[in-house]
């Protein structure tokens, strides 16, 4: 587990701030971390499907629209520490505010992306972590008196 969040932070993907959420993890929330997550994933999934389907309007494209949405992204990827999804939420922005359709597409691309490769690696660190749990738990039953 270790190994993998070593990994992640050298390669950039998560930063200090998911640590911080760690450190928010104790006994009385064994889960903090993951259901947290777990509802960045789910509003990610939604706020990606809005940014597609106003980049697939033929007619206009609202680019302020696009702003709320990719700044509500932007803000929830660095709440948790996803450092390159936010890294790239910044350049998708720059294209927003230039009114560059084509690089709206390019950064909507690299977005999901880095999305998905995020939330498979944090699928992983969670299966591993729960896996360590079940050991620890077998290993230290709960002994009836």
């Amino acid at each position: 587990m270790n190994r993998l969040l070593s990994f992640l932070f050298h390669q950039g993907v998560l930063d200090e701030q998911f640590l911080q959420l760690q450190q928010l993890q104790d006994e009385t929330s064994p889960n903090f971390v993951s259901e947290v997550v777990n509802i960045y994933f789910h509003q990610s999934e939604k706020l990606l499907r809005n940014l597609r389907s106003l980049l697939m309007e033929r007619e206009f494209m609202d680019y302020k629209k696009i702003g709320i949405d990719l700044n509500q992204f932007m803000g929830s990827s660095s709440s948790i520490g996803a450092k390159r999804v936010t890294n790239v939420c910044v350049a998708f922005r720059v294209a927003t505010e230039q009114n560059n359709r084509a690089g709206c597409f390019r950064a909507l691309e690299m977005l999901e992306h880095e999305y998905c490769y995020l939330k498979n690696k944090l699928h992983e660190l969670f299966q591993i972590e729960q896996q360590r749990a079940l050991a620890a738990g077998v290993r230290n039953p709960v002994q009836n008196e």
